[in-house]
Parts: C-alpha cells; structure tokens; sequence
C-alpha cells in the first residue's frame, strides 16, 4: 500500500465516521479503510498492517481512545516503521503515526475530530491541503472527505500517479432501508482519474440514497406536466388532466421504484421530491431527443431493484 494519501474523520452531530483514500494501487478500497458506527474510522497504510482495521475497532468498541489504540497496535507490531496509520475514535478524538522507514514524502496531521496521512507523496502541501479542505468545507461529511481527497491532488497528492480510491461512511441505520450501518461505501478500484470518478459515483449516490431536501406540491399544473412526462416515458396510461387519480399514483411508484428512487418516494402523495421531479424531467428530455415522435409507445420496464 505504498503511495497512498487519506483522511479518517467524524461528524459528531451528524454521528458519522468515515475515511477517504486515494493510492497509485490497485483497490485501494479494499485494504486502507476501516469504519465501524459509534466506534470509529481507521486508515491503515505505507507497507500496510491490515489486521489494523479490525483489531482497531475491537479496542476502540472497548472504549479505548484513538491515541491508546495506536499505541497497544503499534507496540505488537515489529514492523512499525514501515507502517502508516490514522484513527478517529467514538468522541472525535484522532491520532496518526508514520513510521520513520515509509518512503518520502511521508507524514500526517492530526486535527479536531480528523487526522490526515500520507506517504511517497510529492510534499508536505499534500497533507497540508486536505486538512485546510477539511476544516474549510461545508455540508456532510462525506462531501467534506471528497473535497480533502481533491485538495490534496490539486496540491501534488502521490508522486507515482493515480490509479484508485474509496470512500467509506457510516451512520448506525445509515444503509440502505436502515437496514444496515454501512451509509456510504464505493471504490474506484482502477481508473485515470480516481477521485474525480468517485465524486462522479458520490452524485448518483446522493440522487438514489440522499435524503429529501425540498417538496414541489403536486398542483393541477405540475401534475399535467408530470402526467406528460411519464406518459412519454411509458408508465402512465391514462389522461392529462391534471388530478391526482390512482393511476398517476401507481405511475408514480412504479416510476421510482425502476428507477431506484425508492428511498425518496414521499409518503404524503401530494408532495415529489424535487431532485425526482428534476430527473423525470432529464429522463424526458432525453427521451424526446432520441425518439421525438415515439410519445406513449415506449415499453414499460421490470423494475430493476436489486
């Protein structure tokens, strides 16, 4: 796990804990981060001691901080001067260590509830940047770890290049249906420009799985414009007429659901989610530019849930 640049973090309030990393290795997603809700995050990296990840969970879940889980991993481990780490615990409390044999540049910074780190790294400014980045941006927490991932690149991030990245959030009843913790987790395991096609999938993650933001009231007049598009589009069968009948309804849900919106269909059937309302309209548009005279005819789908 040589040349990577990461960020282990938590939100207090939003009660979230999460890592983001970027490395000139293949599926960097799959070794460096670790998370576990109410517990904590952890970035093992340099000549990477994966067992790390869960030893580390398991003590902070003890109740030990983030400074005494280092040290109990690091004390165990002969090969520490090869290894990189950082750990943010339950509290927001973060601690890093890099050791004195990773291949420069290596270091971290440890911040208010976040630690940066990185090794092979063109400079300093790498480390230095994602911090500012963190501190600086506003909004969720994974937004804030995607803006440090893209600060620490613009300022030289890995000297060797680019090849993948991860980002990992979670939030107790954060997954999907609140089934699970696991609120956010997508990898670019191989790809010239990594961090920009995790912000890419991050947008659709947001569309599907994002919460609801703003509600258009389904007026007459919205309503006959959605009748128009989802007739267009296949799923409704009926007239344009503006109310808000059973058919347009069903129309409705079954839009949603294949197009895995599920997540942002609202309970109250007089209300759409604005960024649904907003991509029926792009599925429209679409639609009239590919086939301008095909109106109706379209075939409607099976849903494609999972």
């Amino acid at each position: 796990m040589l040349a990577t640049f990461s960020i282990v973090a938590c939100d207090g309030k939003a009660r979230e804990w999460g890592v983001a990393v970027q490395s000139k290795f293949l599926a960097v997603g799959g070794i460096v981060p670790w998370a576990e809700a109410n517990v904590g995050a952890i970035a093992t990296q340099a000549y990477a001691n994966t067992s790390f990840g869960p030893r580390g969970l398991a003590m902070l879940k003890l109740g030990f901080s983030a400074e005494e889980t280092l040290k109990k991993l690091l004390e165990t481990d002969e090969g520490r001067e090869h290894r990189q780490v950082g750990i943010v615990d339950a509290h927001g409390r973060a601690a890093a260590f890099t050791g004195k044999e990773c291949y420069p540049w290596a270091g971290h910074i440890v911040g208010e509830n976040f630690a940066v780190q990185g090794n092979i790294l063109v400079s300093r400014k790498t480390v230095e940047a994602m911090a500012q980045a963190f501190e600086g941006t506003r909004g969720p927490l994974w937004k804030r770890l995607l803006e440090a991932l893209r600060a620490g690149q613009r300022a030289g991030g890995d000297r060797r290049g680019q090849q993948s990245a991860a980002l990992v959030v979670v939030k107790e009843k954060g997954g999907y249906g609140e089934f699970t913790d696991r609120m956010i987790d997508l990898r670019v395991d191989d790809h010239p420009q990594p961090i920009e096609e995790l912000a890419r999938l991050l947008d659709l993650h947001e569309l599907y799985f994002g919460p609801t933001k703003r509600r258009v009231k389904l007026s007459a007049a919205t309503l006959r414009r959605v009748q128009t598009m989802l007739k267009a589009l296949g799923y409704y069968k009926g007239a344009i007429h503006g109310k808000l009948d059973g058919a347009t309804r069903q129309a409705l849900v079954d839009f949603h659901n294949t197009e895995n919106l599920e997540m942002r269909l609202q309970k109250d059937s007089q209300f759409l989610d604005a960024r649904v309302l907003r991509f029926l309209e792009e599925r429209y548009e679409l639609q009239m530019r590919e086939s301008p005279h095909s109106r109706g005819s379209r075939t409607r789908r099976i849903p494609s849930r999972i």
